[in-house]
């Protein structure tokens, strides 16, 4: 008996364990719901560097273009009706002591080309660059042609840099007449490290007060990100957020040493950006891409097909034995039309494009035909995202 009555005041050591497991569970759930809760959230946003949303003002490059001449080419270049080949491989021999009338030049091997490249920032003499050769006459191939020394101009006129070498295209032409065969653009070429800077365009940091970043897409809870990461990571108000593309950071404020080691560290800073939800649709080619996190409200679609088809066919046409009348051709028209069953399927409160997507492909629906369903569950309040059509 007193066996029983100590087992009935002091449960087991079992039962208390199993207890003690339930409370540690109970104790625990919240925290797990939590810890759900937090990674859902963080599924909805994507951790970038600064250096990859934004750019810096006044550092960036400038687009450059020249006029010059292909040679070398083997009887694939311009024709004798394009007259200012001529005349520019007539001015280049004159620049180099020969004298001779453009009437009399052949350009069957050579072609007038406009010559384009981009000044990189920071560039000084000596800096080389790649340059781009286009064709602007009537040549049929700049394969194994030569760019001859051509001047690049930015748009101030000013000449900033020079280019020349030989060219390297991404095609071919082979065969002739009636049986030739053309890979790719056999009319533009490249020429890598063929352009030299001549003209010192480097901006001086030194005396930089405030660095601006732009961001490539204006957004202003990302503008208000950037700025309180900067602050943060410096401990102190030096940066702030002017619009949804601009943010200006005050240079003597931070304490650094130079402006080059201060944009290293603030490009190499981790943001936390949030996709907009935007559909771009293009109507050409039924091409649709989809962007963040685009829910759509309870929709019902119905779609159906209905097709018409006139066909016209001429009959000769006789008059009856021994009458006036004569023979003719005339027009019958028949008209059909077929109406299938219209197929329909609905979402529900929050789904998603994707889902969106997949009921109208299982309804037999074509890429035009989910373009023009887009547009219609836009302008019914549908659809919760930007809708761009290009």
């Amino acid at each position: 008996m007193a066996a029983h009555l100590v087992n009935s005041r002091y449960p087991s050591l079992p039962w208390l364990l199993m207890q003690s497991s339930w409370l540690a569970f109970l104790l625990s759930l919240p925290f797990l719901l939590f810890a759900g809760q937090s990674r859902a959230m963080a599924e909805d946003t994507r951790h970038v560097l600064v250096r990859d949303i934004t750019t810096i003002e006044g550092i960036r490059e400038n687009p450059l273009i020249g006029y010059s001449v292909v040679v070398g080419l083997n009887r694939t270049g311009d024709s004798q009706q394009t007259q200012f080949t001529t005349q520019t491989l007539a001015n280049v021999l004159q620049r180099l002591g020969v004298q001779i009338p453009a009437a009399t030049i052949q350009v069957r091997d050579v072609a007038a080309v406009m010559v384009t490249g981009s000044l990189p920032p920071f560039a000084r003499p000596g800096t080389t660059l790649d340059v781009t050769v286009s064709s602007i006459g009537d040549a049929k191939s700049l394969e194994g042609g030569v760019l001859l020394l051509t001047s690049l101009h930015a748009a101030d006129g000013q000449v900033y840099a020079e280019a020349q070498g030989a060219l390297t295209l991404g095609g071919y032409t082979a065969g002739g007449g009636g049986n030739s065969k053309v890979v790719n653009h056999t009319t533009v070429g490249r020429v890598p490290g063929g352009g030299i800077v001549e003209r010192d365009t480097s901006i001086d940091l030194k005396h930089l007060k405030i660095l601006s970043l732009a961001l490539r897409e204006p957004d202003f809870t990302a503008a208000r990100d950037v700025a309180n990461a900067i602050n943060h990571e410096f401990g102190k108000e030096l940066a702030s957020a002017l619009d949804s593309r601009h943010v200006d950071i005050n240079v003597d404020q931070s304490g650094v040493s130079s402006v080059p080691t201060l944009i290293a560290q603030v490009q190499n800073l981790t943001v936390s950006i949030h996709p907009p939800a935007k559909v771009i649709m293009n109507e050409r080619t039924g091409t649709i891409v989809m962007g963040g996190d685009v829910k759509l409200s309870p929709v019902s679609v119905l779609h159906g097909d209905l097709t018409v088809e006139v066909t016209t066919t001429f009959v000769v046409s006789q008059p009856l034995p021994q009458s006036t009348g004569k023979t003719e051709v005339v027009p019958e028209t028949d008209l059909r039309a077929h109406d299938k069953p219209a197929r329909s399927f609905q979402l529900k409160e929050g789904a998603n494009v994707e889902e969106l997507i997949n009921g109208l492909h299982a309804m037999g629906a074509t890429a035009r035909d989910i373009v023009a369903i887009l547009q219609a569950i836009k302008a019914a309040g549908g659809l919760q995202a930007e809708l761009e059509v290009l």
